[in-house]
């Protein structure tokens, strides 16, 4: 089961408390005090690792702790100090201040750890406390307290390119042709409901990481449909991949203006990343409506049809592309990188739209 939010209270461990005792040896007169002290709380730690995707196992661990240290002992022993807890979390994952909604930590690296709250310390033990007027102290401190923290774990997906289109336009279909993701696929809308992340290999030794989540429709941003719910697992994503169904009942303005709308009013810095656009399902509609639609579609975006040396797209399809993108980083951002149709189940064009996608990321990563 997917999981993207949960809510824990965590707690340090108390420290042990410290020892009144006193030597006692055969031979040794009157023994001076040797309590040891407490040990230390164990502390909360957060790390962030690669091989877990999900918040799920917090499900039924709503109050995580550490361990106590352990009482001093005689003969000027410490006690052991507690286990600090590690608490695993998959990359991308926000811990949040429940009370305050401050963002404590973003963990973001693979291997990242981060102490989040000290373990009490250990009380001293009665040998700390011997002087020369009091020679036979008979109390030691007891261990403080651990501290205690309620928080919110927020999981969003770090991507390179975001898939962002109603339901059932293909977005997963493509994911599955050009990554590792294995989403499930049927003929009808919000097949997806859970966030997908998918590798995109280019050659051997390059690649890119690709986010679909489920449709959006109209209202989404106030909270209509399950596209608002995942939303935020884009937040991190700087590309975005519209994906405009040409088999649609809905005409290809109204898809891309709504998309756009949706995504600006959930936030408005991720309706400024960089974009493309992808006319999807290229393979139902006829060769000779093709040119109409497409060119038709492109002056609706202030557009022309363009051809590209460096990029193998279909020419028997127009297309428009910003050539100058993968030399700089000075290109028209209001405008999408490129406009293409593709088919998946067909195999058109995908292999020039990942080559395409790894231009623009390439460019964002600069």
């Amino acid at each position: 089961m997917f999981t993207d939010s949960v809510e824990l209270t965590v707690s340090s461990g108390k420290g042990g408390q410290g020892c009144v005792a006193f030597r006692r040896e055969k031979f040794v007169v009157n023994g001076g005090p040797n309590g040891g002290d407490g040990g230390k709380g164990g502390d909360i730690w957060f790390k962030c690792d690669n091989n877990t995707h999900t918040l799920s196992h917090f499900q039924k661990k709503m109050h995580i702790k550490a361990d106590n240290g352990v009482q001093g002992e005689g003969s000027n022993m410490a006690g052991k100090s507690g286990a600090k807890k590690v608490i695993i979390v998959p990359p991308g994952t926000q811990i949040i201040d429940a009370d305050t909604e401050e963002v404590i930590f973003d963990m973001l690296i693979d291997g990242q750890e981060e102490k989040f709250i000290e373990g009490g310390k250990g009380g001293l033990g009665n040998v700390h406390f011997k002087s020369s007027t009091n020679q036979r102290p008979t109390y030691a401190q007891p261990g403080e307290k651990g501290q205690t923290r309620k928080i919110k774990l927020d999981l969003k997906l770090i991507a390179d390119v975001g898939l962002v289109g109603f339901p059932n336009v293909g977005k997963s279909t493509l994911i599955s042709t050009v990554s590792n993701a294995r989403p499930e696929i049927a003929n009808y809308e919000f097949t997806t409901l859970t966030p997908k992340l998918g590798q995109v290999n280019i050659g051997d030794f390059e690649s890119f990481i690709m986010a679909d989540i489920p449709g959006i429709i109209g209202g989404a941003h106030e909270g209509k449909g399950l596209g608002i719910e995942f939303l935020r697992h884009i937040e991190r994503t700087k590309i975005l991949l519209y994906m405009v169904d040409l088999g649609s009942y809905r005409n290809l303005q109204e898809q891309i203006e709504t998309l756009k709308h949706e995504i600006a009013s959930f936030s408005e810095k991720l309706g400024e990343s960089k974009y493309a656009i992808a006319l999807t399902r290229a393979d139902v509609v006829p060769v000779e409506e093709m040119d109409t639609l497409v060119n038709d579609f492109l002056k609706l975006l202030g557009l022309e049809a363009t051809k590209s040396s460096k990029l193998d797209f279909d020419e028997t399809m127009p297309y428009f592309i910003q050539d100058n993108a993968d030399a700089t980083l000075g290109f028209d951002k209001t405008l999408p990188y490129f406009v293409a149709p593709i088919s998946s189940a067909a195999n058109k064009n995908i292999e020039a739209l990942k080559h395409a996608l790894f231009n623009l990321v390439q460019v964002d990563r600069q």
